[in-house]
C-alpha cells in the first residue's frame, strides 16, 4: 500500500539509504512498505539514477521508491525523473513549499524537518501544509542518517493529534527504541537508515528484520486489549 496510507494500528516503514541489489532485497524481504534512495552526492549513501533504475526493478507493486534530495536543481530532479521511476519524492534542504511542488511534479511529496530546541512545529507545517507529509529528523551536521534522536517530548500535542497521520519519524531509531515511539506518538510512518546498517552506507539485513518485527510488535500491543 506504500508509505502514506495511514492506518492506525498499521505503522509503515521506510528502510533509507539503500545502495545495493542485497539492500533492496533484504528489505523486501522483510516487508519494508518504503525504500528510499539518497541523491545526495556528499552523502556515503549516495547513489545515481542509473543504479536506482535497476535497483526499483527489483521493487513489487506497492512499494515505494523515494528519492531524497537536498537543495537539488531542476536539471538534477529531471534527470532522476526521466531515468528512474520514483513514486515519491522527499526533500532535506532548504526548500520552499514552491519549490518542493515544482520538483514533484504531481507526484507525492515529503518536506524533512530538523528538529531542534526551538523548532517552530505550527509555523513549519503552515508553511508546508502542500505536504502529503512532515519528516521529523533531528538537527544533526548533514542531513539525515546521524543515528541521533531527538526529543519526542518536545513535539507539541496539540500539533501531534492534528499532524499525527502524516508523520514520518526519523532520526536516531532501531529495534530498541522504535517501540516506545511508536506508543508515544503514533506516526504514519516510521524510517531508519543508520540504524540497521554496520557501518556507514552499509546495512545488514538482519538488523533490517529485527526493526521491522520490532515495529509490527509495537502494533500488535497497541491493538491487543
Amino acid at each position: 500500500m506504500g508509505l502514506l496510507h495511514f492506518t492506525p494500528g498499521d505503522t509503515r516503514v521506510k528502510i533509507c539509504g539503500l545502495r545495493t541489489e542485497a539492500d533492496v532485497d533484504a528489505a523486501v524481504l522483510a516487508g519494508a512498505d518504503a525504500v528510499g534512495f539518497v541523491f545526495y552526492p556528499p552523502s556515503p549513501r549516495a547513489v545515481t539514477p542509473k543504479t536506482v533504475a535497476q535497483l526499483i526493478k527489483r521493487l513489487p507493486a506497492g512499494v515505494d521508491a523515494v528519492a531524497l534530495l537536498v537543495n537539488p536543481t531542476q536539471a538534477q530532479v529531471d534527470e532522476i525523473r526521466s531515468t528512474a521511476p520514483i513514486t515519491l519524492w522527499q526533500f532535506h534542504g532548504d526548500e520552499s513549499a514552491a519549490e518542493c511542488a515544482q520538483f514533484a511534479a504531481g507526484q507525492p511529496w515529503i518536506k524533512a524537518a530538523r528538529i531542534g530546541p526551538k523548532f517552530a512545529f505550527d509555523e513549519f507545517s503552515l508553511q508546508y501544509q502542500a505536504a502529503d507529509a512532515f519528516l521529523l529528523d533531528a538537527l544533526v551536521e548533514g542531513y539525515g542518517g546521524g543515528g541521533i534522536p531527538f526529543d519526542w517530548q518536545g513535539i507539541p500535542q496539540a500539533w501531534l493529534s492534528v499532524n499525527g497521520p502524516r508523520v514520518v519519524l526519523s532520526g536516531g531509531l532501531n529495534a530498541h527504541n522504535v517501540g516506545e515511539a511508536i506508543a508515544r506518538l503514533h506516526p504514519c510512518a516510521v524510517d531508519i537508515s543508520s540504524g540497521v546498517e554496520i557501518s556507514k552506507g552499509v546495512k545488514d539485513p538482519a538488523l533490517i528484520t529485527q526493526f521491522i518485527q520490532a515495529v509490527r510488535a509495537a502494533d500488535a500491543k497497541l491493538s491487543s486489549p
